[in-house]
Parts: structure tokens; C-alpha cells; sequence
């Protein structure tokens, strides 16, 4: 009976270590994720996804963007938010040109972005391992209907996923000891190198955040391909941080 007693209570014992352990892992606001104030700038390498030869070669070109938040804004139903110029050039040489205006739109528990007129909410609390979200529910059914997509619905439906939270990252040689990861959709049918594919598609997309610094790194991807004339249509963007203040 003693040796009973003593093994449950080792049991015990070792239960409450696990739940003391767990229970001082933080839980950080959203906004120290994503931090917004005027002034604040980051700056990536850009790796753009196109097709070119009669969409029919996959091309990446290379620049460097910058993001800096340069106003504030209110949007219809009164919300207010940072205006969050983008600046690109094809490398450190080179001067900046604007390229396009994004907006932010802070919450006490959420982070909802504005990019091409498409509404997106990139964070969502609480900001633990496996807690998800519908990011793209403010988008219409054909967002991006410009490209006539077979499946215009692609971005229907995602799970956005924290993933590796509070965990350190390194990028560019930039180390960073806070970060999230927010898994987004990783989604594909076919392979157009198989000869006779006559439909395939990809669709993947995966950003991190850094607390104190925002996002520090982004890779979508989306592509169609047609077997009738082995043609693709799609778009992807590659993002990395290389600077910030």
C-alpha cells in the first residue's frame, strides 16, 4: 500500500510541474505583433511571381519594398487606421517610388488589413498555438475576378492558424526571439509536369509575425494551368525582412 501511495503521489506531483509550466506560457495582444504608429517603416527583399512567355514560363522578379506608415484614417463606419505606403526599387541602389497604399485597421482583438480593396483579417486573439479564424471572410466570391479564374472561389474558406507561437526566428541573418507563424491554406490538385494534365492548381500561403516589429515574413502562391494550351494564370509574392526601426 506505501508504494501505491507514493507512486500516485509522484503523479501528482509531476502533473502539477506540467500544469505550472503551461500556465506561465504569455499571451501577448495582438497589436504587439503587428505595432502601428507613423513613422514606423520595414523593409523586405520582394520576390514577385508572374508568367511571362504567353503565361507560359514562371518568372520571379526582384526588388525591394518598403512599407511605412505614414497617416491615419478612419474607414465608413468610423474605425481608425494607419495609411501604410508601399515603396519599391529593383535594389539598394536605386531611389524609391510608391507603388501602392495599404491600410490598417487595429482592434483590441483583432488586426483587419486593406490591400487592392480587399478586406482581410490578418490577426485574431488570443494569440495561442492552434486558434483559428475565417481571414478572408470579408472577401467577396470572385476576388479576384480580373484573372478569370477557373476556380474563382480559391480563396474561400481558409483557416487562418497559429502555429509556433512565442517561438524565435531567424531571417536574413535578423534574429528575432518572439515570433507566430499563421498557417493560411496549402491546397493543391494535379502536376503539370505529368504529361496529359489537363487541369492543376496551387494555392499556399503562410505569414510571420515578430512581436514589436510586425510581419517578418510572407509566401503566397497562387497558380491554374491549362493542359489544352499549357498555359498558367496566377500571381505569388515573396516577402523577407531585411530592415526596420
Amino acid at each position: 500500500m506505501t508504494k501505491r501511495i507514493l507512486s500516485f503521489a509522484s503523479v501528482l506531483l509531476i502533473l502539477a510541474a506540467c500544469k505550472k509550466e503551461t500556465a506561465t506560457l504569455p499571451v501577448w495582444p495582438v497589436g504587439d505583433y503587428f505595432p502601428l504608429e507613423i513613422g514606423k517603416y520595414i523593409t523586405y527583399d520582394l520576390d514577385s511571381t508572374v508568367f511571362t512567355n504567353f503565361n507560359q514560363t514562371l518568372t520571379v522578379r526582384h526588388y525591394q519594398a518598403q512599407y511605412r506608415v505614414e497617416d491615419s484614417t478612419t474607414d465608413n463606419p468610423g474605425n481608425t487606421g494607419f495609411v501604410i505606403n508601399r515603396y519599391l526599387r529593383s535594389d539598394s541602389t536605386k531611389p524609391w517610388e510608391i507603388d501602392n497604399v495599404f491600410t490598417a485597421f487595429p482592434a483590441s482583438k483583432s488586426i483587419e488589413y486593406v490591400q487592392d480593396n480587399l478586406r482581410f483579417i490578418k490577426l485574431m486573439g488570443p494569440v495561442t498555438n492552434g486558434f483559428s479564424w475565417k481571414g478572408n471572410s470579408y472577401l467577396a466570391y470572385d476576388p479576384y475576378r480580373d484573372y478569370v479564374f477557373a476556380n474563382p472561389a480559391f480563396m474561400e474558406d481558409w483557416n487562418y492558424t497559429y502555429e509556433n507561437v512565442n517561438q524565435p526566428m531567424t531571417i536574413n541573418s535578423k534574429d528575432f526571439e518572439n515570433t507566430i507563424t499563421v498557417f493560411e491554406v496549402a491546397d493543391s490538385t494535379g502536376n503539370p509536369e505529368v504529361a496529359g494534365t489537363k487541369y492543376a492548381e496551387k494555392t499556399s500561403s503562410v505569414e510571420m509575425y515578430a512581436k514589436g516589429v510586425g510581419l517578418i515574413y510572407k509566401d503566397f502562391i497562387h497558380w491554374e494551368f491549362q493542359g489544352t494550351d499549357n498555359t498558367f494564370k496566377g500571381f505569388g509574392e515573396r516577402l523577407s525582412i531585411i530592415d526596420h526601426n
